[in-house]
């Protein structure tokens, strides 16, 4: 999730500052689950943050080669997603239940994602072999990274049918699907949970109401998310774990 506007742009993009802050809103209701209420019910719109911050960063990539002479890696941009990687890593396992937390937080998956998403769009030796690392890092650590090896796709995913037609949204969807816990899902609507419904549907529809969203510039002032908006990742870890000390 690029949090920054290209400099070289003449204004902001205020459809994309809105999705950006529906996905930390959506990250935010998913990890209310875990302060100690019966509030499960959230992980059909927490389904949303993850793709929401994909195509996120699908859009900067995608005008990112538009403004730049010539396409060159990212560094910036990947050294603010490893940077709040590890400061959020000891807030995530603070607050997340022991049980929950067997993978890393989301953001080292984000890193790997947009590397990917980056050698597709610029097409040069080093943003290629770094696309190549970080496919067979997204292999190899499969079961350590949150939304496992399709996660590492879905920003590549999205990049891909970003300029298609609206129905091609639907590819990326059933990546989606696949980076979460789809057995479990496809199992529990099998007997028809109504939460496990809900899920798969928000999976596989999220980036096509993404790229929807993408395509209607908000009428209102939509509040730029700059860098700053980085620390809310690590922030809302610590202020979840203060709601649940209070709870107990």
């Amino acid at each position: 999730m690029d949090l920054s506007n290209p400099p070289y742009l003449p204004r902001r993009n205020k459809a994309l500052d809105l999705l950006k802050w529906l996905a930390m809103a959506s990250m935010v209701l998913d990890h209310l689950r875990y302060i100690g209420l019966p509030l499960n019910v959230l992980y059909v719109p927490g389904r949303l943050a993850f793709p929401w911050f994909c195509l996120a960063i699908a859009v900067n990539l995608a005008r990112r080669v538009r403004g730049l002479e010539g396409p060159r890696v990212q560094w910036h941009y990947l050294g603010w997603l490893l940077l709040f990687a590890g400061l959020a890593e000891i807030p995530y396992r603070l607050y997340m239940p022991a049980g929950e937390a067997q993978t890393l937080n989301v953001l080292p998956t984000l890193a790997l994602g947009m590397l990917v998403a980056q050698g597709w769009r610029h097409r040069s030796p080093v943003s290629r072999n770094l696309a190549l690392a970080a496919v067979l890092l997204g292999a190899l650590l499969q079961d350590k990274l949150m939304f496992g090896f399709f996660g590492v796709l879905l920003p590549w995913a999205c990049l891909l049918v970003l300029e298609r037609p609206m129905g091609f949204a639907l590819i990326p969807g059933v990546v989606c699907l696949f980076s979460n816990a789809w057995s479990q899902i496809f199992a529990a609507v099998a007997w028809g949970d109504p939460i496990s419904i809900g899920a798969l549907i928000a999976c596989v529809l999220a980036p096509l109401a993404g790229m929807l969203l993408l395509r209607v510039q908000p009428a209102g002032r939509v509040w730029p998310m700059r860098r700053w908006a980085y620390g809310i990742y690590p922030a809302h870890f610590l202020l979840l774990y203060g709601v649940t000390r209070l709870l107990a």
